[in-house]
């Protein structure tokens, strides 16, 4: 595994664009990286960034053929850290060049400026039958199965999930996010700064052992963050929105 990560001023961090064929935007994104529109100095994916991509299921890398190998051609000339989500995973074969952690080796651990930074797509520390849930559904075996199946019939339980999963409002507010988050993480992780996705929040508050952040989801709006230096904060997560330029 990696480390001595270092988060450089000036990187991207995204989370939760929940990418596909109905909604672009992100794939808009990685294109104005290509072609040096944007200029992040690092790039740091915080999960959930396909709506449905799974390492063993073709079909999912199949419709998300075009994002993957623009993402595997970024990943060539600067770092790409890839955490994997609970829309997004088993994908380090789909992108050898990109630094992918699973949901077992998050939070990931970063240096900004002597700042200790712990990253998470958001769903660690949760209950037990999601957790046994989230262990089923990573199942090489159990994925492998699934393509089988999904294969036979047309590609129908993707097709399904896909139409679902259009439908979800990924934008409401979390109410009570702070006692939440509380609960989940204080005296169990030692850092100066924690942050996630997952429940796309766009929301910064200071508990007890560290300072906490949610991030909005890029399928909000089209935000993303830029890591700046700041005097009083250390870090700063300087919000931004991706308007597609013609």
């Amino acid at each position: 595994m990696y480390h001595n990560l270092v988060l450089k001023e000036g990187a991207f961090v995204i989370a939760d664009a929940h990418y596909s064929h109905t909604r672009e935007d992100f794939l808009d994104f990685l294109k104005a990286i290509k072609l040096k529109k944007l200029l992040p100095t690092q790039l740091i994916l915080l999960g959930d960034i396909f709506d449905t991509l799974f390492g063993e299921v073709s079909f999912t890398l199949e419709i998300n053929t075009e994002a993957i190998g623009i993402l595997n051609e970024i990943s060539k000339e600067i770092e790409v850290i890839y955490l994997e989500g609970n829309h997004d995973f088993n994908l380090k074969k789909i992108f050898p060049d990109l630094k992918v952690f699973g949901i077992k080796n998050q939070p990931v651990e970063m240096i900004f400026n002597k700042q200790k930074v712990l990253l998470s797509h958001g769903d660690i520390e949760s209950p037990l039958g999601y957790n046994i849930y989230t262990t089923i559904i990573r199942n090489p075996l159990v994925l492998k199965i699934l393509n089988i199946i999904n294969n036979a019939f047309n590609h129908i339980i993707i097709k399904k999930l896909d139409e679902y999963l259009s439908k979800k409002d990924d934008c409401k507010e979390f109410v009570g996010l702070e006692e939440f988050t509380a609960k989940r993480l204080l005296g169990k992780y030692n850092c100066d700064i924690f942050i996630e996705g997952h429940f796309h929040q766009n929301k910064s508050f200071k508990l007890r052992d560290f300072r906490y952040i949610n991030l909005a989801a890029f399928a909000c709006n089209q935000r993303y963050f830029i890591v700046k230096s700041s005097k009083d904060v250390g870090l700063l997560l300087q919000e931004s929105s991706f308007v597609k330029v013609q």
